[in-house]
């Protein structure tokens, strides 16, 4: 089979099912549109055939579907807009901006560092960062307001060597590349990385297809103040530069539909299709830009191909019978890639030697003019057409498929090879060739003196280019990248806001879930802060009680709702408002979590505090989408996440897929994460009030990491809520443990601690301790064992750092300290949970947990199955007793025996119907 049948579905293939009964007079249509098209243009040629179409599909005339069009430009020649800038100057400070970046990684590798990084990355992608920065991308202080770019992340030293030029960076800096530490304060970050550098970079993308995914909803977030009428973000663009590569990802292409329903023309994708991924050809046998316009044209974007440099348009204006471009479409990408690997000649005779026509057609070219034949990434005109055509694109998203060569200037070892990704250093004969090739002003004797000392290259303030350079980016409103954080405190609810949530629930019952939604709602209706608030939940707000947010907060769409809802008549009815203040992203964790990105980052983005609530079935968070999350900590998120329906047998009836009992291990992992899992109503005031003041408050210049996310897991198990007692112990419940009860029953001491849901299991073992054995007990409330042990193992390393000083005592330990008694520690988490502090406790300390995986049941036979109940809460107090001499061993094993503990139908602990 050819190639060209192999790879038949990449052309439009419109008329191959059907016959042609007149041969003659399809040729005279042919010459009637040729001729329009001579005469007026490709415009007014769209424009007939497109009212062709519309007419045909009147008249039920059988229309097939296009979603590729042939292996050329989008933009005819005749339609492309005239360059405004200043080609020459702009060429000679890219190629200024390759040699500095090639020479920071190439530095980077001497003896005694070799950090690595990505030289060719970079270089294939320079003139689509340069023409953007030049003419398209804004700057914070443009009056419009500033565009957010997610760079690619493997080009960093791109961005590195612009800065230097601008005059942001020093070659002190540039020399710190992937030396964050040791050459502190003149690190870089081998990646976008804002958590590093957070006056630098805004977006960290190097985590593949989170940068597609987060750029979509940073889009749909910018819509979202606007509408809100929070600020006008009418101007701002959002850019993405991706590899192709990376569209493999399923986060790459998983969202694309969003961007297309919400008609998002404030969004760009620009795909560098170099062909190549880190070990060789994205699409060897195939076509992966004609694949990524087939996928994007159906999900509803505007498509436009860049593919060949001005050089090619001559050619392709020659190609009366359609030879030339029928050897593009069939050329596989593994060819396209080798070609720019081998030479001129090579590309006469594999390329245009496939045809006589073609190969007549460059006769007239020398094997160097054929290899100057670039791909239309490269090209200033081609690329500022299609960038063009994106910023005045209407009603659509627009992808920018660029077809480019991986390693583009550096020379024969570099260009297209597969190991290009790998490599980072440039031998002598390398650097010479790279030198001449971009016309750089440095001796053989400044790079054979020391290879790895090659120095950088800046032609001085007073060059013509680097005063060019400045003007663009003041035209556009400053340097990018660039992040800034204003000081942005908020004027907080006071006492108030959380009054009823300290009250309980008197005679009611009712789950922490649907606490922590009602204290949500009385914060929602804060005169300050109120409207800043931002709830989010992939389609589970009826399960967490929170439909009766619907009729006054209502679901955010841009459309509105035009249909009749089915519901419009209950109180609770479904409402969409292109004003709505809830974010309903579907069933989509990966979406939502993108979406919390850019609500919690809005302060630094668009200068507007916002306050995201992120809602989610416990076990689909961490679990699903924990790159999400870290990527979200890098980019300095602020905000709450809330795991509802927490826990792995408190949600009765689900089954293993559902039951989380190890997300707050998932979430301990993270820096920036804080967990806390509250077991009463007032509890969760006091951590939600200061994690607003984290974020939010006024600090009075002391220093408290704001850009941090409190995660909460809640349970839907109805309880009974107990108002906020008059000598409640705040400072306890912050940093994560505080006393619920003391046992008041003459005999031995147990400490029970527990978090969330497994407090009042607590409650009953401290009852049945005390009535069936005479043991007396007190209750703890952990309502955050990540940050006990997180203090105490600061705590650890302070004493190393200076063992001098007095050393500090754990906060837990101090807690403690005076306690009398073995602990036991229960959860409806893996015993991984309490686990954490077992080695800063000053007793012997046992832990009951719900290991293994979750299944479908009540939860007291749950909760007996895994011997974290009540009942095993007791026998294994006594067990410990007994081992410490203070009851006789006998009573455990009549425990045992009393409350059946090998029975999972014996077991009481938790109410049978769901809140």
């Amino acid at each position: 089979m050819s190639a060209g049948e192999e790879n038949s579905h990449i052309r439009s293939g419109l008329t191959n099912q059907l016959p042609d009964r007149d041969p003659e007079e399809t040729r005279e249509w042919l010459e009637s549109f040729d001729q329009l098209l001579e005469i007026h243009g490709t415009e007014r040629a769209e424009y007939i055939v497109r009212t062709l179409l519309q007419r045909a599909g009147a008249k039920s005339v059988d229309i097939p579907m296009v979603t590729t069009t042939d292996y050329v430009n989008t933009i005819p020649v005749d339609q492309e807009p005239e360059f405004p800038g200043d080609e020459e100057l702009e060429r000679r400070f890219r190629r200024i901006l390759r040699w500095n970046a090639a020479i920071m990684v190439h530095r980077a590798q001497k003896e005694g560092i070799s950090v690595g990084g990505h030289i060719s990355s970079y270089a294939g992608m320079a003139t689509l960062y340069e023409v953007g920065l030049n003419h398209f991308f804004r700057g914070a202080d443009h009056p419009g307001g500033g565009d957010q770019i997610f760079f690619q992340g493997h080009s960093s030293p791109g961005n590195y060597a612009r800065a230097y030029l601008e005059g942001r960076m020093s070659e002190e800096d540039l020399d710190g590349f992937r030396q964050e530490k040791s050459q502190a304060p003149h690190g870089l970050s081998s990646y976008p990385h804002p958590r590093l550098m957070p006056d630098f970079w805004q977006f960290p993308t190097v985590s593949m297809g989170i940068g597609p995914m987060n750029a979509i909803y940073q889009a749909q977030f910018n819509r979202y103040v606007q509408n809100r009428g929070i600020k006008d973000t009418s101007e701002q663009h959002v850019w993405a530069f991706l590899g192709d590569g990376e569209m493999d990802e399923p986060e790459s292409r998983g969202m694309l539909q969003l961007a297309a329903n919400e008609k998002l023309d404030n969004l760009t994708f620009v795909i560098n299709c170099n062909m190549q991924r880190l070990d060789g050809p994205v699409r060897g046998n195939g076509k992966i830009v004609q694949e990524l316009e087939a996928f994007f044209r159906g999900a509803g974007w505007n498509v436009v191909k860049v593919l060949w440099g001005r050089e090619w348009d001559q050619l392709l204006d020659r190609d009366d019978d359609g030879e030339l471009v029928r050897i593009m479409n069939e050329t596989l990408d593994g060819d396209y890639q080798t070609y720019k690997a081998e030479s001129g000649e090579f590309i006469r005779e594999h390329f245009f030697g496939r045809s006589e026509k073609t190969k007549e057609m460059v006769s007239d070219l020398s094997d160097d003019d054929i290899w100057n034949l670039k791909r239309g990434g490269h090209d200033y005109q081609k690329v500022y057409s299609a960038y063009q055509a994106a910023a005045q694109s209407e009603g659509k998203p627009t992808v920018i498929l660029a077809q480019t060569v991986k390693g583009y200037g550096l020379g024969p070892s570099f260009e297209g090879r597969n190991a290009t990704h790998q490599m980072k250093k440039l031998s002598v004969d390398d650097l010479k060739l790279f030198r001449d090739t971009l016309r750089i002003p440095v001796s053989d004797e400044q790079i054979e003196a020391d290879p790895y000392n090659v120095p950088y290259y800046h032609p001085g303030e007073d060059a013509e280019e680097i005063k060019y350079l400045h003007e663009r980016r003041k035209a556009l409103g400053g340097p990018l990248p660039e992040r800034r954080e204003p000081v942005n405190t908020l004027e907080l609810p006071g006492d108030k806001a959380y009054a009823q949530a300290k009250k309980g629930s008197g005679k009611q019952q009712a789950a922490t879930t649907m606490a922590l939604v009602r204290q949500l709602k009385d914060l929602m209706r804060d005169k300050n802060i109120g409207h800043r608030i931002v709830p989010m939940f992939p389609d589970e707000a009826r399960t967490f009680g929170m439909d009766s947010f619907f009729p006054t907060a209502k679901i955010y769409n841009p459309k509105g709702q035009n249909y009749i809802s089915v519901d419009r008549e209950l109180m609770l009815a479904y409402k969409e408002s292109e004003k709505g203040q809830l974010l309903h992203p579907g069933i989509n964790e990966a979406g939502a979590t993108a979406a919390f990105t850019a609500a919690g980052t809005s302060y630094a983005t668009h200068g507007e505090p916002m306050i995201p609530f992120y809602i989610f079935y416990s076990m689909f968070g961490f679990q699903r989408t924990g790159d999400s999350f870290w990527a979200a900590a890098d980019q300095l998120s602020r905000g709450f996440v809330v795991g509802a329906t927490a826990g792995r047998t408190t949600l009765v009836g689900e089954g293993l897929q559902h039951l989380d009992g190890h997300s707050p291990l998932l979430a301990a992992t993270n820096p920036a994460v804080k967990h806390y899992d509250p077991a009463f109503g007032f509890e969760i005031a006091h951590i939600m009030r200061r994690g607003l003041y984290e974020m939010y408050g006024d600090h009075d210049g002391v220093e408290i990491d704001r850009n941090v996310m409190y995660y909460l897991t809640v349970y839907n198990e109805p309880v009974t809520q107990p108002a906020e007692p008059e000598d409640v112990d705040v400072e306890g419940i912050l940093r994560g443990i505080h006393r619920v009860s003391v046992g008041e029953t003459d005999g031995p001491k147990v400490q029970l601690l527990a978090s969330g849901v497994s407090v009042p299991w607590a409650q009953e073992a401290q009852q049945l301790l005390a009535d069936d054995w005479g043991v007396s007990a007190d209750i703890w409330s952990v309502t955050s064992w990540n940050q006990l042990r997180r203090q105490a193992l600061d705590v650890e390393q302070a004493a190393m750092l200076d063992p001098e000083k007095e050393p500090e005592v754990p906060y837990v330990t101090q807690k403690l300290a005076g306690a009398e008694g073995p602990i036991v520690a229960s959860t409806d988490f893996s015993t991984q949970v309490p686990d954490q502090i077992r080695q800063f406790v000053p007793h012997r300390f046992a832990t009951l947990g719900a290991d293994d995986f979750g299944f479908s049941d009540t939860r007291p036979a749950a909760r007996r199955h895994f011997r974290i109940d009540s009942h095993s809460m007791v026998v294994r107090a006594l067990q410990m007793l007994a081992d410490e001499g203070s009851v006789d061993p006998s009573l455990a094993e009549k425990a045992y025996e009393q409350y059946q503990l090998s029975d999972v139908n014996a077991g009481t602990s938790g109410a049978a119907d769901e809140d």
